[in-house]
């Protein structure tokens, strides 16, 4: 990853982030209503957390045939998602709750799901929110040398069939973080000395790391080996299972908001700047899909809001829904774009034709 210190324009002759900010102020403030998560954000976790904790103990105390316990594993892959989309990441921006502790407690949540809290903060909080779509500075565009979802990536012999297989290393996601990615993140970021907030001090963050590492391997694999009268092997197949669901949702939900036709992937001048402002930056990087679906809306916790969600990232999501239309007013009425596809099997499908166009050798490309 490249040190180059990047800086966005401060050039905004319109003003449009200031006259959005004012009106989407001047929305919380007229209706009464705080920024952060209320009662419905409150059910949801509760849903979400039965959806991925009670099969868990369902398997664990009922004598179930092996067909349903892989069912039930695929329901916890299910909650194990809909936790990180919903509960995890409003946490984590701070936006669950006005009161920090409960913030950091719902933030946490990350550790029953195989992450870090420093490692998530650093990526997404950092990097991915600041630089947006910029090559060699958001790692959520890195995908080794498997997968191109840049014009900016090193094209290789493989990646014309990426729109084939892709869709089969997704469900990868979140078992990596639970074996590689965690430790080579902190690494990483701990070298560069990166944080979200007060650096950590590094005896005590490795600790952590370790430590919740542990305890993850104990609950999730040791435990039932110990209860459970069944294979080793077969545990490890359901919760290769549970992780692979959860992988898979989680991926395709990124990648409709980022790596898709209508996204920018724009590059900073020689001396490191950008061309926009950051706000106008993420509009122009930034997609919406589904946003009509209560469905989509409700389980992907408003990450199918993607534009309001990376200017707004300190709002809950339970409020990007009525912000919307001031975000998508405000931008065309200062002719900037509000990228979004009225449907997510619209947007699947213009993923996959980014995937085949980055796939195609360079000199083909169009």
């Amino acid at each position: 990853m490249t040190k180059q210190t990047l800086s966005f324009s401060r050039t905004d002759s319109a003003k449009f982030f200031r006259t959005l900010n004012k009106r989407v102020n001047s929305y919380f403030k007229d209706n009464n209503i705080k920024r952060t998560g209320n009662w419905k954000l409150w059910l949801k976790t509760i849903i979400m957390f039965t959806i991925f904790l009670a099969p868990y103990f369902l398997i664990l105390t009922l004598n179930i045939p092996g067909w349903a316990q892989l069912l039930l594993t695929i329901v916890m892959g299910i909650g194990m998602a809909g936790v990180g989309m919903n509960v995890m990441h409003d946490g984590n921006h701070g936006s669950f709750s006005n009161k920090e502790w409960v913030n950091r407690l719902m933030g946490s949540s990350i550790y029953i799901l195989a992450g870090n809290v420093y490692n998530w903060k650093v990526q997404h909080n950092v990097l991915h929110h600041t630089y947006t779509n910029i090559h060699g500075h958001d790692e959520d565009l890195e995908a080794g040398r498997i997968l191109r979802f840049s014009k900016h990536s090193e094209w290789r012999w493989h990646h014309k069939f990426q729109h084939y297989y892709s869709i089969l290393l997704y469900g990868l996601l979140t078992i990596n973080w639970a074996i590689t990615t965690d430790w080579q993140q902190m690494k990483r970021y701990m070298k560069r000395k990166l944080s979200y907030g007060e650096f950590p001090n590094p005896v005590a963050n490795w600790s952590k790391l370790v430590i919740s590492k542990i305890i993850y391997i104990a609950m999730w694999i040791v435990l039932p080996m110990l209860i459970l009268d069944a294979a080793w092997w077969k545990i490890l197949i359901g919760f290769f299972i549970m992780h692979y669901t959860a992988g898979l949702i989680l991926s395709v939900v990124f990648q409709l908001a980022h790596v898709i036709e209508d996204a920018e992937m724009p590059l900073p001048e020689k001396n490191g700047t950008m061309k926009n402002t950051w706000a106008i930056h993420q509009l122009r990087t930034t997609v919406n899909f589904g946003a009509k679906s209560r469905i989509v809306n409700w389980f992907t916790g408003g990450l199918n809001h993607q534009v309001e969600h990376h200017i707004f990232p300190h709002i809950s999501h339970i409020h990007y829904g009525k912000i919307a239309e001031i975000v998508r007013e405000t931008a065309q009425e200062f002719n900037l774009p509000y990228n979004e596809y009225k449907t997510t099997r619209k947007a699947i499908a213009a993923h996959f034709r980014y995937l085949r166009e980055m796939g195609m050798k360079p000199a083909l490309q169009a």
